[in-house]
């Protein structure tokens, strides 16, 4: 219980799944959590307060102090109201956990305006807002002369960081969820906030029924394996670890290693010269990576 005491949590989309397992997760190690969820289906559709009141109700269970929030998080005024609500709430905040997310796939020259506005939307704005008006209070915290930590772990995916097919919305919004959450810990490591991403391999109702995994692929695909990880970031114990994305599931967890440079050539400013030269660069750099690889299956 000493890991997270006294510690304040927003989680959100903290009503199913993966956001219920760390809100979970987080109670049990004694934060505080306030459980955000809009109760909407997967594909983004309808409203229900259940799910959320029925996870704060388990947290209370446990013994712990949780309040449901059911805002959208990619409203920017009720996101702030979010953030303003746990603080009010509970007395301050440490730890935001961006997890809220839907899906909405489809090739791309089938897929309808509607359908990429509004799962880039739900997960690009959706982690940007609550990270603005969180960071806005940590920065005035840290200019009033206080010393604390704070945590942000924000959710990516495989499906942006090896480019999965049939998800240009959802890969094109969690690949840009990555490099926000890189730049957002470089600018907000001055206020004493940590920010990390981790890109988890679970079995949810956003997954379930993908691929026949076998029980064993199954347990290790449970969300609580990556709660673990999202609790040790949340920690203070993990004060030296900021700016970096994680692979996160029940084989491992994984530091991904970002875009680096590769062979290179020299300029031209004649561009019936440079084919020679592009083709060899492009036979010596290594393969982008595939999603399909999952060599963690057998450790």
């Amino acid at each position: 219980m000493s890991l997270l005491a006294g510690r304040t949590a927003i989680v959100t989309g903290a009503g199913r799944g993966l956001g219920r397992a760390h809100a979970l997760m987080l109670a049990r190690h004694g934060a505080n959590v306030l459980v955000n969820d809009l109760g909407s289906s997967a594909s983004g559709e309808g409203t229900d307060q259940t799910p959320a009141q029925e996870v704060v109700a388990e947290i209370e269970k446990l013994g712990g102090k949780a309040a449901i929030n059911t805002s959208d998080v990619s409203d920017w005024k009720a996101s702030q109201q979010m953030v303003e609500q746990a603080i009010d709430t509970f007395g301050g905040l440490e730890i935001l956990v961006n997890n809220a997310g839907i899906l909405r796939d489809r090739m791309l020259i089938n897929m309808s305006e509607e359908e990429w506005d509004l799962v880039v939307k739900v997960h690009l704005k959706g982690t940007f807002a609550p990270l603005h008006h969180a960071g806005n209070y940590w920065r005035m915290r840290s200019k009033g002369g206080e010393t604390f930590d704070a945590s942000v772990i924000n959710t990516t995916s495989h499906s942006a960081l090896f480019a999965n097919v049939g998800q240009t919305n959802y890969a094109a919004a969690k690949a840009g969820i990555a490099t926000m959450s890189i730049v957002a810990a470089r600018e907000l490591q001055r206020y004493g906030v940590r920010v990390n991403a981790l890109a988890p391999r679970a079995e949810t109702r956003m997954t379930e029924g993908l691929r026949d995994w076998t029980p064993e692929q199954l347990e290790r695909r449970r969300p609580d394996w990556i709660s673990t990880l999202v609790a040790w970031l949340a920690s203070e114990d993990a004060k030296e670890v900021s700016g970096r994305v994680f692979e996160a599931w029940g084989y491992g967890y994984a530091v991904m290693e970002s875009w680096q440079h590769g062979p290179r050539m020299d300029a031209s400013l004649d561009p019936t010269t440079i084919g020679d030269g592009m083709r060899k660069i492009c036979r010596f750099a290594r393969p982008n990576a595939n999603i399909n690889r999952d060599e963690w299956l057998d450790p």
